[in-house]
């Protein structure tokens, strides 16, 4: 996913602002020429957006407590097993 649009916009800006006063004339085309250039690498890189990173790390931190969850639950249903196992009488053939 491509990087946000503002952030696009600002490194295009500071890009075109280092550059000197003599191609003043020329930075609409650079800053044009910079931020798409910049989306495309963006673009081959798979970026994702914070807004996306932040419902992902949460979904994970969800994921996370259901496990533990799910791991006591079968925890206490082994011990739960095993004492019934002890308490049957043992099986003769």
């Amino acid at each position: 996913m491509a990087m946000e649009g503002m952030q696009m916009d600002e490194m295009a800006r500071r890009f075109v602002a280092g550059l000197p006063a003599a191609l003043g004339s020329m930075r609409a085309d650079l800053e044009a020429n910079f931020r798409a250039v910049l989306q495309g690498a963006a673009g081959r890189l798979d970026l994702t957006s914070r807004s996306e990173f932040d419902v992902q790390t949460k979904v994970l931190e969800r994921s996370r407590e259901r496990i533990a969850q799910l791991e006591a639950r079968i925890g206490a249903l082994e011990e739960r097993l095993q004492q019934l196992q002890q308490s049957l009488p043992p099986v003769s053939d």
